[in-house]
């Protein structure tokens, strides 16, 4: 879960900025090589960016760095069964 609570630090750290945007978050992620894209993918499939705010990221230890929308912030979990 190290690696979710690393990504959700960056990205809260990038939150503060009045430009943050979903694409802003994805491609800060994109720096991050403990991310499982395939698994992230299939998490987001069906993302509605006007509705879930921003994407959630599937860690290759299986946590994942979530948004948290009510605290406009990013979260790192287990992931559940």
């Amino acid at each position: 879960m190290e690696d979710a609570t690393r990504l959700a630090k960056a990205l809260n750290a990038l939150t503060k900025s009045p430009q943050f945007s979903n694409s802003k978050a994805r491609a800060a992620a994109r720096q991050e090589p403990a991310i499982d894209w395939p698994a992230t993918k299939a998490l987001n499939a069906d993302f509605n960016p006007d509705v879930d705010g921003f994407e959630s990221f599937v860690m290759n230890d299986g946590s994942i760095c979530e948004w948290l929308p009510g605290q406009f912030r990013y979260g790192a979990k287990k992931r559940g069964p």
